[in-house]
């Protein structure tokens, strides 16, 4: 401790020595020459201003160094520029924005290179939370089924786990507050643990991020950004309420945040209570029921040359387990059997700006306290603790010439303890560690970008049970290692045409469960058996993305194709344990395909109108010619929405009809069923009003309003014919101050 406080200390005075810098302008229309009130933000400071009525702008106290500034404004082409500031200086940038279909684009955060989109070599989707709440969503998890090529295996509605073009679960990493979630994800009843309140906006990276990220990226990642700190001076507070009339849910929380000059703070509670669930067929699935608390806590200080940021998470989930069709209820009082699930992400950011170049150091403790009851309330069955400590440097090199370079090291040590009568898994630690080199090259139509990485992990589980059990699980003592990298090019070959190429290769460690498995997982309703022998997943991905756009429309079309060696899958053999049919680990070499097509028509002068089209499909096969389970089915996805930005009391106004075409899904697994196609419409209006400096949202929209009778092909409910959800009215009611 005595150490940290001295290092916070030179810190503190090298920051108050430093250099400070100013950034000024001027912003209008390139159509018009009219005045825009733009917002510039600097993403690597986390600094920002609005402009006022007549476009002027000004941000003080800028660190020496180059940064990326982003100008954006609704109903025009967001833009960056990389800028250098030294020696105290004003730097002067005015800038012309261009109408365009793709509007205030933001700054992708889960790539290095701090880049917007349309410049990033890497295809990142993003959408906001505000986004996945108007469509009517229940969870954030069911919220992100909404982005082309995501889409979710649901046990009803409580809980959810993403699927990026096929893979799941480990093959998926989420990270909240900068650092990587770990919640013993590996099941399919486990869900994200993240409430939806205090989450800005939701990042996608299709296809292996094991350079950036390591182990358990190699089917992409799910980064959530949390919400932004209030510009300095600014004081603010947050109000917002949602109710659900299939599940007679509701779903709350309350923010408020402030800035000074160099100290921010933050805090937001959520509360959310739902009954079960009832499907199109006007039947509610027994103890589908789910509730959720959360808080969130931020602190920021922001010196010259020195930025620290301090975060806290907690939730607790209550999720019922639903087993069979029973006593229609109302109710939202959780009956057995039931999961209670404590979840806490501490973390830290700290960042050091130098003149040339800036050192990232990030810092997370995680705790993960499951616990099912089965036959008492108050006594868990199955009590599973996980702890991690993960760890994040980074430094960014000084800039050589187009050159850019980040060099780092991640690290994590986690510890699973069980406290149940139950053990799905073994008492273990694990320890990883890598190390990381990645460049990115600019040019005037040309961006490239290359990495590579080298990884380790280890992982030592004690005994469990007695040698003469049945279910008796040996000790393990295993090392994986793995060599990954990654190249890929932005290029612009015509005016507002570009073509992304990206090749990568990936890797996953298996997993505990994968690894030493015996007995029956209740969840699932399996006796798996694990697989000591298991070797690294390793595969390679190409991607290609074709994108154009100008002020009227945007098209694009993303292909992949991605080689997995040593895929890890479940599979069954003819054996019965305890009336439970039994599940083996095995391995194959397995391939996926497909992509996502689309396009958004925003013609103007008609700025209200927007057109939205995608369509996504994925294949997956292991080498012996069998489908991988649990794979997606092609999609059809079109929106007609509208908007109308008054600029008086009505501030804003939208109304947006969704059609989503779902085929059936033919191409299962030995051990799956088929699964028939369906059809749902979806519809919404969402108004905002002002009133002195208060401002209120009211929105009103609707899901599956033609009550279909249903079942998703990802949904764990399909094996006993339960169907998903029917219609729901819902009503959402924000008011910020």
């Amino acid at each position: 401790m005595k150490n940290y406080l001295c290092l916070l200390a030179v810190l503190f005075l090298y920051a108050t020595a430093s250099s400070q810098n100013s950034l000024t302008g001027n912003i209008t229309s390139k159509n018009t020459n009219d005045p825009i009130s733009a917002t510039v933000y600097i993403p690597q400071l986390e600094k920002g201003t609005v402009a006022d009525f007549d476009g002027n702008y000004t941000i003080n106290n800028i660190p020496d160094g180059n940064y990326n500034v982003v100008f954006s404004s609704l109903g025009y082409a967001s833009v960056s520029r990389k800028l250098s500031f030294t020696n105290r200086e004003t730097v002067t940038e005015n800038l012309q924005l261009q109408e365009s279909a793709v509007e205030m684009e933001e700054v992708i955060i889960s790539t290095p290179f701090h880049k917007l989109q349309s410049d990033n070599v890497m295809k990142v989707e993003r959408v906001s939370t505000d986004e996945l709440r108007a469509s009517g969503a229940v969870t954030l998890a069911e919220g992100i089924n909404t982005i082309a090529g995501v889409n979710i295996i649901s046990t009803g509605t409580g809980i959810g786990k993403p699927v990026i073009r096929g893979l799941s679960s480990n093959r998926v990493l989420t990270y909240a507050q900068g650092v990587r979630l770990e919640n013993q994800q590996f099941g399919d009843e486990h869900g994200l643990g993240i409430n939806e309140a205090g989450i800005e906006s939701v990042e996608v990276i299709k296809g292996p991020a094991s350079l950036l990220y390591g182990s358990d990226a190699l089917g992409g990642v799910l980064y959530l950004n949390p919400e932004k700190f209030a510009l300095t001076g600014e004081t603010q507070g947050d109000v917002s309420s949602s109710y659900f009339s299939n599940t007679l849910g509701t779903s709350t929380n309350l923010g408020i945040k402030t800035s000074g000059k160099k100290l921010k703070f933050l805090a937001r509670g959520a509360y959310a209570s739902f009954s079960d669930y009832k499907s199109g067929a006007d039947y509610r699935v027994t103890n589908s029921r789910f509730n959720e608390k959360d808080f969130k806590a931020g602190v920021q200080y922001s010196g010259i040359a020195f930025k620290s940021t301090l975060r806290y998470n907690y939730n607790r989930s209550n999720i019922g387990i639903p087993e069979e069709i029973g006593v229609q209820s109302r109710s939202k009082d959780l009956e057995l059997p039931f999961q209670e699930i404590d979840n806490h992400i501490l973390s830290i950011e700290n960042t050091l700006f130098f003149n040339n170049s800036s050192l990232d150091v990030k810092a997370g403790y995680l705790f993960n306290d499951r616990r099912e009851f089965e036959d008492e309330p108050d006594v868990a069955a199955l009590r599973l603790k996980l702890n991690t400590f993960n760890y994040d440097l980074k430094y960014h090199l000084p800039q050589l010439g187009n050159f850019e370079t980040i060099v780092g090291v991640q690290g994590m040590f986690q510890n699973n303890k069980n406290e149940g009568e139950e053990i799905l898994i073994p008492d273990a630690k694990t320890t990883d560690v890598g190390v990381l080199a990645t460049s990115h090259y600019h040019l005037e139509k040309v961006d490239l970008q290359a990495g590579v990485r080298l990884d380790s992990r280890k992982i030592n589980s004690e005994a469990a049970g007695s040698p003469m059990d049945q279910d008796y699980i040996e000790a393990l003592d295993k090392s994986f290692t793995s060599f990954t990298a990654a190249l890929g090019a932005k290029m612009d070959l015509v005016e507002k045409f570009s073509v992304r190429i990206n090749l990568a290769s990936g890797f996953r460690a298996p997993n505990l469960a994968e690894l030493t498995s015996e007995g029956v997982h209740e969840g699932t309703n399996r006796y798996e058996r694990g697989n000591s022998s298991l070797t690294n997943e390793q595969n390679f991905q190409a991607d290609l993305a074709l994108e154009y756009r100008n002020e009227h429309i945007e098209f694009f079309a993303n292909g992949f194709y991605n080689a997995v060696n040593n895929y890890i899958y479940l599979a069954p053999t003819n054996e019965i344990i305890n009336n439970t049919p039994v599940y083996n680990y095995l391995q194959d070499n397995a391939a996926l395909y497909g992509g996502e097509f689309g396009f958004h028509l925003h013609p103007h002068p008609l700025d209200w109108l927007h057109l939205e089209s995608s369509f996504e499909t994925v294949t997956g096969k292991l080498d012996d010619n069998g489908y991988l389970p649990l794979s997606p089915a092609n999609s059809v996805r079109n929106t007609f929405r509208v908007e109308f930005a008054d600029g008086n009391a009505r501030k804003a106004s939208s109304a947006f009809i969704t059609l989503e075409n779902t085929f059936d899904q033919n191409n299962v697994s030995i051990f799956e069923t088929r699964t028939a196609g369906y059809s749902l419409v979806s519809a919404g209006v969402e108004s905002s009003f002002t009133l002195n400096k208060i401002l209120l949202k009211v929105g009103l929209n609707g899901t599956n309003l033609t009550n279909k009778q249903y079942v998703s092909h990802l949904s764990r409910f399909k094996l006993d014919n339960i169907l998903n959800m029917g219609r729901s009215i819902n009503v959402n009611l924000k008011v910020e101050i």
